[in-house]
């Protein structure tokens, strides 16, 4: 999608749709005001029959009959001065009654909203509407791609349009950071093998000379000793794959923030294979590896002066005579020896060895980011994230950056005393914690094996894709980490 900011008059501006605010007592913005005495009072005539809803987030739609702009789209904004959770609410319900027109303009940065500025408002406008814009059609011979092809932020004048220029950027990568997530999650897992990831780094990185992409084979794992995370792939034809995306916009020697993505392209549950019932979802069991392509995406896009690292610890858990079976020691490659007491919790054995290997970059920060565990959808739900972190400071830049995009998380406990759940009688490590705390134990899992980073761990098992008449990936939390990382 094309993004444009730009300084116009509403009453002699083109468009296929102007999307303009209206408050609880029917009052228009600038614009709106504008647009209205242009067609003869129409709006406010219309406005008086009472068919927008008074909530917010409600539109209606008009067709224009003698007016540059085609249609107008009525959004209601509430009571007093929006907070910026009501804001979203509004960009977010105006990008959806667009999103089948072919172009847009919004002047809903002309609202006030608490304590937000014009670029926060362009770059919530602008991700709405990208995430809006989104259809998957890769294995579908009906499907087309959504038409809106053009929207264009509305600023006030000269002096706003920098600061709109700037905002719209950000939501625009964030918007196209999750929209490749939201691929690659949607892919079913016949495509979407540890290969095909393969080859989607490689030419992510043959197109921006500050990205480089190098993978680990199976062989050059068995030579770091990678025993947890091979035990994991060694059950499926489809060959495992560590890959190294670096992007280096820095400055050299300059320590990188690495992010580590669990990539399981399709999760059977092993030997301790899943229920029958929904198990087509465990193709998004690689959501984590999803977001980091999706923030590297975003990242060659807006080009900010930082070095990033993305790490995608790529295989397939599937049942056969090879796989790794409950009570099965592997040896990590930190040395650690782990006992498998289910072959279900198979992406904190990637996962652990792939933190262990974070190691060779030097990292300032180590975040991974993965579809962990059911008990985090139990604990919070769909709404926000599990962060766990070993550091104050990164768990509060983290907290800070959903919040200020709406993909929200939530910080849980990493207290020492329930480390001792992990207690193995025969390795030094078991891979499970038992049934209290499944999301608590699976982070204390993760934290015995980044003890010399300053950590985080973010489990995105109920916010990285929905299921029901809405199933798809969400694309989270790529708009958060972007956020974090811009912030750096």
């Amino acid at each position: 999608m094309q993004f444009s900011a730009k300084v116009a008059d509403i009453s002699k501006q083109r468009s296929a749709c102007s999307i303009i605010s209206v408050d609880a007592k029917n009052g228009l913005n600038g614009s709106g005001k504008s647009l209205d005495e242009s067609t003869g009072g129409m709006i406010a005539k219309i406005l008086k029959r009472g068919d927008l809803g008074a909530k917010p987030g409600s539109t209606q739609l008009i067709n224009l009959m003698d007016a540059p702009s085609e249609r107008v789209l009525l959004v209601r904004t509430g009571k007093g001065l929006p907070s910026q959770a009501e804001f979203r609410k509004l960009a977010l319900a105006s990008a959806n009654a667009v999103k089948n027109f072919k172009e847009a303009v919004s002047y809903l940065c002309e609202v006030d909203v608490d304590e937000a500025d014009s670029g926060w408002k362009a770059q919530q406008v602008t991700l709405a509407a990208g995430l809006a814009s989104y259809r998957f059609t890769h294995c579908r011979t009906d499907a087309k791609p959504l038409p809106l092809a053009k929207f264009t932020v509305h600023a006030q004048d000269r002096k706003q349009l920098k600061s709109i220029q700037r905002g719209m950027e950000v939501g625009a990568a964030q918007a196209l950071g999750s929209n490749v997530a939201r691929d690659l999650g949607d892919l079913p897992g016949n495509i979407c093998t540890p290969n095909y990831l393969v080859a989607q780094a490689k030419t992510l990185a043959k197109k921006h000379p500050k990205l480089t992409t190098s993978v680990l084979d199976e062989k050059k794992m068995q030579s770091l000793g990678m025993g947890a995370f091979l035990s994991v792939s060694k059950g499926s034809d489809q060959p495992p794959a560590l890959i190294a995306m670096n992007y280096k916009g820095g400055k050299a020697g300059e320590k990188p923030v690495v992010l580590v993505g669990k990539g399981i392209t399709f999760d059977s549950g092993g030997i301790s294979i899943k229920p029958g019932l929904s198990m087509d979802e465990m193709k998004y069991d690689m959501g984590g590896a999803a977001c980091v392509f999706g923030v590297m995406n975003a990242l060659v896009e807006l080009q900010p002066s930082i070095n990033v690292v993305g790490l995608v610890a790529a295989a397939e858990n599937m049942p056969s005579g090879r796989a790794s079976k409950p009570g099965d020691v592997v040896s990590s490659m930190s040395g650690k020896t782990i006992e498998i007491l289910n072959t279900d919790a198979e992406g904190r054995l990637v996962l652990c060895d792939t933190i262990t290997y974070a190691a060779k970059f030097k990292p300032s920060a180590v975040i991974d980011i993965a579809t962990l565990t059911g008990a985090c959808v139990i604990a919070l739900g769909h709404h926000a994230t599990g962060l766990y972190a070993n550091n104050d400071e990164l768990a509060k830049g983290l907290l800070q950056a959903g919040e200020t995009t709406g993909d929200r998380a939530w910080q849980m406990p990493l207290w020492d005393e329930y480390q001792s759940s992990l207690d193995s009688n025969f390795a030094d490590i078991q891979n499970i914690g038992g049934r209290e705390a499944g999301s608590v134990t699976a982070a204390c899992f993760l934290a015995r094996f980044a003890k010399d980073y300053n950590w985080a761990h973010m489990d995105i098992a109920g916010s990285a894709w929905k299921s029901g008449a809405q199933k798809g990936a969400t694309g989270r939390p790529v708009p958060l980490l972007v956020e974090y990382l811009l912030g750096k």
